[in-house]
């Protein structure tokens, strides 16, 4: 008998915890303001790597492997003037074209909160998110709109998209 109230003890503690976690880290997330993603096209494809492997020349190489299910999407990402994605994170990489204006990338582990600008029509107008819990920021710093591409593979039915606590590093 005493052992069933030590689990549930511990069972309701466990719950408490949880919930706490939850809650805070939704409370500190940072939420986009003046900024719109818009879902172009998805899709799900099988295991990647028999699927996927070409044959380039020599000194180009690529190797995409994933176990399970993956979704691939398409995404536009339209940033208002001054405005920003919030800090998140992506359980998958992202391929982003910037396509109109500036766009400003900050990265989470980045004490000295480096700005990182792309620019449409421009040899810096891409960029690769990692993903996989790479937190991070994108910000229109000028006073047009900026819209960028990005192609994401997740795992399939993943939330795309993570908030994520503000990391202290930048005045912003």
């Amino acid at each position: 008998m005493e052992d069933d109230v030590k689990s549930r003890l511990m069972l309701a503690l466990v719950l408490v915890v949880v919930s706490l976690t939850a809650y805070a880290g939704s409370a500190l997330a940072t939420p986009s303001t003046g900024f719109v993603g818009t879902t172009i096209a998805k899709a799900t494809f099988g295991d990647l790597f028999s699927h996927v492997h070409s044959k380039a020349p020599q000194f180009w190489n690529e190797v995409i492997q994933t176990q399970g299910d993956s979704d691939l999407y398409v995404q536009q990402n339209t940033w208002q003037p001054r405005g920003s994605t919030g800090w998140h994170t992506h359980p998958g990489p992202s391929f982003v074209i910037v396509t109109q204006g500036s766009v400003t990338v900050y990265e989470g582990e980045d004490a000295s909160c480096t700005p990182h600008v792309y620019t449409a029509n421009t040899s810096t107008n891409s960029f690769v998110d990692i993903g996989g819990g790479d937190v991070h920021m994108i910000r229109n710093e000028t006073g047009a709109v900026a819209q960028t591409v990005a192609v994401q593979l997740i795992p399939a039915g993943a939330t795309r998209r993570v908030d994520a606590a503000n990391p202290g590093h930048c005045s912003f």
